[in-house]
C-alpha cells in the first residue's frame, strides 16, 4: 500500500511546483538604482560673467539685501536638493559637479523641480559668502514646546517633522563686495530665474507712453500716484508725515524720502494719492523742487467700486434705501409721505363701537333676585 501511494505524493508535488513557480517569478522586487532615478535630471550649467566692486559690503548694505531679498521668488532652473550642500562661486562653478549633484538629488530628494516657485525665507552674510535658505531652508526651526508631553500628549503638534526646503551659499573671493539686490539675482540666474514680473513692474507696463517711459528711466514726475512711484523707486527708505508749514491746521501731507548723504536725496510729497511736489537734493547742486504737473494732463485712473451681491449702481432709483414704514403688502401708501421721507403710518380703520351689556336684574325670567345677608356673631 505504501509502494503504490508514493507515485501519486510525488506526482502532486510536482504538479504543485510548476503551479507555484509563476507566482515566484511574479513576486520579484526591483529596486531602482541611483542612475535610473537621475537619468533625466539636466547638469548642463553656465556661469555669469559679470564685473563685481571692488569695496567690501558695509553694514547698510548688507540691511538692505537682507529687506530686498528677503521673500522675494523665482522658478528654479533646476532641480533643487533639499538640505544644505549646494555651493555656487560668484562667476564660477556650482559644487558638487554633476555626479555629486545627482547623489544628492537621490540620497535627499528634491526641494524643488525644474520651473518650481521657489522663494528666499532667510538670508545670511557670514565672512565670503551669502547664505540663502529656500521655501523653509534645511533646517526644521526649533521649537521647545515640541519636546514637551502632558499625559503622553505633545503639546505643540504643528505636523512638521521634516525640513523641506533648500540651501544655497554663494561664495566670493576675497569677501563679499559692496553688491545690490540686483546683482546677487544676477550672480543666482544659472539656477534661479527672478525675472518674473512684480505687481509693480506690470503695472508701469500698462501705463501711457510718458508714464512707462518715467518708471523705466526710475523717475518721479508730479502727479503720479502711490504705484507709479513704487513701480519707478521701489519702497522708500522713510515716510513723514507732517502738516504744512504755512497752514498748520490744515491737513497733513506725507513724504517719501529715497536715499541718504553723502548721496542723491529726494522728497516725494503726496497730497492724497497724487505727488504734489519733488525734490531733488544732489551733491554740490541747489535742490530743485518741482511743483507743476509733468504728465501732461493725465489722470490716473480713479478706484472702481465693483457690484456684487444684488447691489445696484449709484445714481440708480433703486440704490436709495427705502424708508421704514407700518404698511402692510397691498395697502395705499402716501405719496407726500414718500416724497419726504417720513415715517408712513397705517391708515386708520373706524370700528363699530358695541354697547356694553347691563348686569342681569330680577326682572329677567330663571333669575332670583339676591338679598344681602348678615353674618351671624360668633359664639363666645
Amino acid at each position: 500500500m505504501v509502494s503504490d501511494c508514493c507515485p501519486n505524493r510525488s506526482s502532486v508535488f510536482v504538479t504543485l511546483l510548476c503551479l507555484l513557480l509563476p507566482v515566484y517569478a511574479r513576486a520579484q522586487v526591483f529596486v531602482v538604482g541611483e542612475k535610473t532615478a537621475t537619468a533625466d535630471l539636466s547638469t548642463e550649467f553656465h556661469p555669469t560673467r559679470m564685473s563685481l566692486p571692488d569695496a567690501g559690503l558695509t553694514e547698510r548694505g548688507m540691511r538692505e539685501l537682507e529687506r530686498n531679498l528677503d521673500g522675494e521668488q523665482g522658478f528654479a532652473h533646476r532641480a533643487l536638493p533639499m538640505g544644505a550642500g549646494l555651493t555656487l562661486e560668484a562667476n564660477g562653478q556650482l559644487k558638487p559637479g554633476p555626479d555629486g549633484y545627482r547623489k544628492m538629488i537621490y540620497e535627499k530628494g528634491q526641494a524643488a523641480a525644474a520651473g518650481d516657485r521657489v522663494a528666499i525665507t532667510s538670508l545670511k552674510v557670514a565672512g565670503d559668502r551669502i547664505i540663502l535658505d529656500l521655501n523653509g531652508g534645511p533646517y526644521l526651526k526649533h521649537r521647545f514646546l515640541r519636546h514637551l508631553e502632558v499625559n503622553g500628549m505633545q503639546v505643540a503638534n504643528d505636523g512638521k517633522t521634516q525640513a523641506t526646503g533648500a540651501r544655497i551659499t554663494l561664495t566670493f573671493e576675497g569677501g563679499v563686495p559692496d553688491i545690490s539686490a540686483a546683482e546677487v539675482k544676477a550672480l543666482l540666474e544659472p539656477v534661479i530665474d527672478f525675472g518674473v514680473k512684480t505687481t509693480e513692474q506690470a503695472y508701469g507696463e500698462a501705463q501711457p507712453a510718458p508714464v512707462k517711459e518715467a518708471i523705466s528711466e526710475h523717475d518721479v514726475k508730479v502727479g503720479m500716484n502711490h504705484r507709479m512711484v513704487l513701480a519707478a523707486l521701489g519702497q522708500p527708505e522713510s515716510k513723514v508725515r507732517e502738516h504744512d508749514e504755512k497752514d498748520p491746521d490744515g491737513p497733513r501731507y506725507e513724504e517719501w524720502i529715497y536715499g541718504h548723504v553723502p548721496q542723491t536725496v529726494r522728497f516725494i510729497r503726496f497730497e492724497g494719492d497724487r505727488v504734489s511736489m519733488v525734490k531733488v537734493a544732489a551733491p554740490g547742486q541747489q535742490i530743485a523742487v518741482r511743483t507743476q504737473d509733468e504728465l501732461d494732463g493725465y489722470l490716473p485712473p480713479a478706484p472702481t467700486r465693483e457690484i456684487a451681491m444684488g447691489d445696484a449702481p449709484v445714481g440708480d432709483p433703486a440704490h436709495r434705501p427705502t424708508p421704514p414704514t407700518l404698511l402692510k403688502p397691498g395697502d395705499k401708501v402716501d405719496v407726500d409721505g414718500e416724497k419726504n421721507g417720513a415715517v408712513q403710518m397705517p391708515p386708520e380703520k373706524k370700528e363699530k363701537v358695541q354697547p356694553i351689556p347691563a348686569p342681569p336684574s330680577s326682572s329677567e325670567p330663571g333669575m332670583a333676585a339676591s338679598k344681602p345677608t348678615l353674618c351671624s356673631p360668633m359664639p363666645q
